[in-house]
């Protein structure tokens, strides 16, 4: 009944058809169960949410980071003839668009309302949508609640007391980058309740991994130019800065090739152009910054190479999934320098300002009651931008809260032991990029499966190796493997997903395995690579259980 009831839904939408893992979810919805989605960039995960939300009583609450996305999403749901209505309730919009989106809901004419994480801090935006009794609460881009993800926005922080407020419906959580440390911190700070964990997708074994390993960067730009002149196009090249973009566009232009430079400083209008021609072919190659892949979902991409070191694992095979989607060959390849690693932790690393801390907050504290970000810029004399992150930093360490749209103190708390507890709190910030780092260099530098390293990243086990990367070319994954099967046999003393306890970091789960290292997730600490024979020698660390 419910699977046939899915599949009607799913043709209003025009799908004949649905995503091993999508029919799995919805149907776990219908059932009340809460799910967090783990599935890759174009898999079709807002599919879930769709064929669900046209099911279960009440609306569906979408809470999407960008309003492009809402925009793109309501467009999409309003090209289907025979779908539901779908609405967008965001600052973009005039107050009257606002008032007309809320008179459809309240009129049962819209099914979908999709709001910025940052609406939810009005009050008047969750007592309206708690009387509409939604059924369905998702929450898009779900990574962006975790400390751990590569996107951690505060905004998000709030969504949980929103999702309480507004009934408690049942949650979907959806992300594309969720692994095991950040799906953990999805669930506690969302309060999903035993929810059905859905991953899939993520094996496109049609892509070929490589990692090309440099000692100077001009070998290394040479190396790049050579790669992409010789590679199938159309394809994309991810450097590091603006910079960077117009210098390998200009010389790839030089060499022929129809070439364009993409990052976030380029005006809409350019941007949009730059879309609309990669899109139609118009480009054999588009060199970007990570700004560049949001929303492109173009098939016959032929490569993803990447200049630049990427700032986390989730970020990379985000970006390198962005090739081969039709399921021709393609390949992803890696550019690498060790020395690069520095420079990527040189900038993640930022010392808060004690000084700038505690003045926020003692205008907050004499303020007694809550002020906006506005006000309290003029008051304390620091830029928007700068209140804005001193602010998040603080409400990271819980030293200060949301009230609407305002910012409040947590009362009872001195400033002092409010900066003492920001200042720890960006201590912690700087060992989660540098646990990052760690994770990319695992990567470069492993002579095992690169696909397997990745899969098992992301919570899937491919049990050989791929046979399409380059340590499987040149035979180190299989050597491994091979080697890894016989400690197995063996009994391995710190094998994958065991509960292990450190000396000095405390409890943590160890993520994967190679022949004389093990990496183990620590939850204060982030990825540590740790060697066996120090382990062994300094007694460093124990089995729990």
């Amino acid at each position: 009944m419910t699977s046939a009831k899915i599949r009607e839904t799913a043709e209003l939408f025009g799908w004949s058809e649905l995503r091993p893992g999508i029919g799995e979810a919805v149907e776990a919805l219908l059932e009340g169960s809460d799910v967090l989605g783990v599935l890759p960039t174009g898999y079709g995960k807002s599919s879930i949410y769709k064929i669900a939300g046209a099911i279960l009583p009440g609306p569906t609450v979408v809470v999407s980071p960008l309003i492009a996305l809402q925009t793109d999403q309501v467009a999409g749901i309003e090209a289907e003839e025979d779908a539901p209505d779908a609405v967008a309730i965001n600052s973009a919009q005039s107050d009257g668009a606002t008032e007309s989106a809320w008179g459809e809901l309240e009129a049962g004419r819209a099914e979908y309302v999709f709001l910025s994480p940052e609406q939810l801090a009005n009050d008047e935006v969750v007592d309206r949508l708690a009387r509409l009794a939604p059924g369905l609460f998702v929450v898009d881009e779900a990574h962006c609640v975790s400390a751990w993800g590569h996107d951690f926005r505060p905004d998000y922080l709030r969504l949980g007391t929103a999702i309480e407020a507004v009934g408690r419906p049942v949650v979907l959580a959806m992300t594309a980058t969720g692994s095991a440390p950040v799906r953990e911190e999805i669930v506690d700070r969302l309060g999903m309740r035993s929810p059905q964990l859905i991953t899939r997708g993520y094996d496109r074994p049609n892509i070929r991994l490589e990692v090309v390993r440099h000692q100077e960067e001009r070998q290394k730009r040479e190396a790049v130019i050579a790669q992409v002149m010789e590679l199938p196009k159309p394809g994309l090249l991810y450097v590091a800065t603006r910079r960077a973009t117009e210098e390998y566009a200009e010389e790839l232009s030089g060499q022929g090739l129809r070439s364009a430079a993409y990052h976030g400083s380029i005006g809409a209008k350019a941007r949009r152009e730059l879309h609309e021609g990669f899109r139609d072919d118009q480009y054999d190659v588009v060199v970007a910054t990570s700004a560049f892949g949001m929303g492109i979902d173009k098939p016959n991409i032929r490569f993803v190479v990447h200049e630049a070191i990427p700032g986390a694992v989730d970020d990379y095979y985000q970006e390198l999934g962005r090739c081969g989607r039709d399921g021709e060959p393609a390949i992803a390849a890696l550019h690498y320098r060790a020395e690069d690693l520095g420079l990527r932790k040189f900038f993640a690393s930022s010392k808060p300002d004690r000084g700038k801390l505690a003045t926020v907050h003692s205008a907050l504290v004499a303020a007694g009651r809550p002020v906006d970000l506005k006000a309290l810029a003029a008051e304390t004399g620091f830029t928007g931008r700068r209140v804005a992150d001193l602010v998040n930093l603080l409400t990271e360490a819980g030293a200060v809260r949301a009230v609407g749209d305002a910012i409040a103190a947590v009362r009872g708390l001195p400033t002092e032991k409010a900066v003492e507890r920001a200042v720890e709190q960006s201590a912690q910030r700087e060992r989660i990029e540098e646990s990052r780092v760690a994770m990319v260099r695992q990567y470069a530098e492993t002579t095992s499966c690169r696909r397997q390293f990745l899969l098992a990243y992301f919570g899937e086990r491919l049990e050989e190796p791929c046979g399409n990367c380059d340590t499987c070319t040149s035979g180190t994954a299989y050597e491994q493997h091979e080697e890894s099967a016989v400690e197995d046999a063996a009994g391995v003393p710190f094998p994958v997903d065991a509960p292990v306890r450190h000396r000095e970091w405390g409890e943590g789960t160890v993520m994967s395995v190679e022949e004389d290292r093990i990496t183990v997730f620590f939850e204060t600490e982030g990825y540590r690579v740790l060697s066996l024979p120090a382990i062994e020698q300094n007694d460093l660390l124990e089995r729990i259980g």
